[in-house]
């Protein structure tokens, strides 16, 4: 997982003083308001008419009303150490900036209180000046080493120099295959649960819901022109070697029927390093077959066409419904498949080469959507 930062941008030249006398301005309005007994909103939306977008913060107001509430009469800063009022915006931005990349999860206030300036103007600082923003961390299947970060460049140059040499000729031969649970129900997800509300109305709720502990494993052979085969996984059994390399012998006989073109071709067979797919009955089987195997770096989901196309794109549409029996999932996710035109598989197999082109960009990281 990791932490996206904008890059940093030149800063302007503004005074820190200026700003300092900005504030107090502010806070002797706040006192004149306060001393006619205003609530801190009617004081906000008064200096927010005048001021716009430079008047202080609600919370702001709050605070200094609190103050003067408690006796305080004086509308300037107290003395703090190091807290000189002749710096200047440039020196405050690079101090900010310091802090930020010593640690990238420092809190807005807690910078706030060390270079002692307030809240909104570090949050000012970090958007306006050095535009960045805090975002979560990006769940990945693993933090990659540089060992895998260099096998997964290598092999998406290879995968790359591959297509451009023949584009048409890559995707005509080109199969994948990946394997999927698909569970009889499949909660709605939160995007696609958004509903229309009027302003003022409550947000609709929704019961949390889980998926359906009765599933079926799919795995599914596919290319360029559509779906060439699916196996439904019979309940209570595992899929091995042995069981892998029968697929191997059924695709081959559903390529002869459905790719009649690849009868002279050498067929680039695209899957993962799982051990059944790798142990050497199926090793043996391909080489039997007279595929090519192009083999996917270890923990890379972001270079499979099936994991970041094809079956994302399922799930969504599984969303929300319901199954009574495995024959029944079956029978729905084959009618989803047949709808789709060949164009439909040739758009998300394309996707490929961008990603392998980002992927060698990157240095072998993972690629971002």
């Amino acid at each position: 997982m990791q932490h996206i930062v904008d890059v940093w941008q030149p800063f302007e030249s503004t005074t820190y003083a200026f700003i300092i006398e900005m504030e107090k301005e502010f806070r002797a309005v706040i006192k004149h308001f306060y001393l006619k007994k205003w609530t801190a909103a009617q004081i906000k939306f008064e200096l927010d008419e005048v001021r716009g977008d430079s008047a202080p913060a609600l919370k702001t107001i709050y605070f200094w009303i609190n103050e003067f509430k408690r006796g305080c009469t004086c509308t300037e800063d107290k003395v703090r150490s190091g807290h000189p009022v002749e710096i200047t915006m440039n020196d405050m931005i690079e101090k900010i900036h310091c802090f930020v990349m010593e640690d990238r999860q420092v809190k807005v206030y807690e910078i706030a209180e060390t270079v002692g300036i307030s809240s909104e103007q570090v949050h000012n600082i970090l958007n306006e000046k050095l535009h960045m923003r805090k975002l979560c961390a990006q769940w990945v299947p693993q933090l990659l080493t540089f060992y895998q970060k260099c096998k997964r460049k290598d092999i998406s140059m290879q995968c790359l120099m591959m297509f451009n040499r023949n584009p048409q000729e890559f995707l005509c031969r080109f199969v994948t295959v990946d394997e999927t649970w698909i569970h009889l129900y499949t909660p709605e997800s939160q995007q696609k649960s958004k509903q229309w509300t009027m302003t003022g109305e409550n947000a609709p709720k929704k019961a949390k819901t889980v998926l359906s502990p009765e599933k079926v494993m799919a795995t599914v052979f596919w290319d360029s022109q559509g779906i060439i085969l699916i196996d439904y996984l019979a309940k209570g059994k595992t899929t091995t070697g042995a069981y892998y390399a029968s697929l191997l012998d059924r695709l081959k006989d559903e390529l002869k029927e459905k790719r009649p073109r690849l009868a002279h071709k050498k067929v680039l067979f695209h899957q993962d390093n799982t051990p059944f797919h790798t142990s050497t009955v199926v090793v043996t089987k391909l080489h039997e077959l007279g595929f090519e195997v192009i083999l996917r770096p270890p923990y890379s989901p972001d270079l499979a066409p099936s994991y970041f196309f094809l079956f994302p794109n399922l799930k969504i549409w599984l969303c929300g419904k319901k199954f009574l029996s495995n024959e029944d999932v079956i029978d729905a996710v084959n009618e989803y498949f047949a709808e789709f035109d060949k164009t439909y598989f040739s758009d998300g197999m394309k996707k490929l080469e961008t990603r392998w082109a980002k992927c060698i960009a990157l240095n072998g990281d993972y690629v971002e959507k």
